[in-house]
């Protein structure tokens, strides 16, 4: 799985929430995929993407599943990461809803797709076929839990 170039750059990757639950619960596949990235973005100077809906997702599930201390942990271990979270706005949150509608998304998943649609990246998921949607079509692949 290494990194495709786009037209002579580095592809930027987003990640969808259940990358990172893998990872923070070293799922065999998912933690190796996502470690891979990690260490591309880091020599690469190229920070991966997650939206802020996503983050939300992990950290409830990392405390729902493993208490809210393991979440504190989780917490602080990602702003440890090189992932820069992307903050969400009303335009944010439309266009999303209206990917979900169209395509029968997660809403969270949406948020995903939405984020890879406009940073033009690459988004990864856990879950089944995220998507092929947006103006610009987001390339999915998947990281098998």
């Amino acid at each position: 799985m290494s990194p495709a170039l786009h037209h002579g750059a580095p592809r930027r990757y987003v990640l969808d929430a259940n990358a990172l639950i893998g990872f923070f619960e070293d799922r065999a596949v998912t933690a190796g995929k996502v470690e891979r990235l990690i260490v591309v973005a880091l020599r690469q100077d190229l920070p991966l993407l997650m939206s802020a809906v996503n983050w939300g997702e992990v950290f409830y599930t990392a405390w729902r599943r493993h208490g809210q201390a393991q979440a504190q942990q989780v917490d602080s271990r990602l702003r440890e990461m090189p992932i820069t979270v992307i903050d969400v706005d009303r335009d944010r949150a439309t266009r999303a809803a209206a990917l979900k509608q169209k395509h029968n998304l997660g809403y969270a998943d949406a948020f995903a797709g939405r984020t890879g649609d406009r940073t033009r990246s690459m988004a990864c998921n856990c879950g089944s076929g995220i998507l092929q949607a947006g103006e610009n079509t987001v390339g999915v692949f998947a990281t098998p839990a």
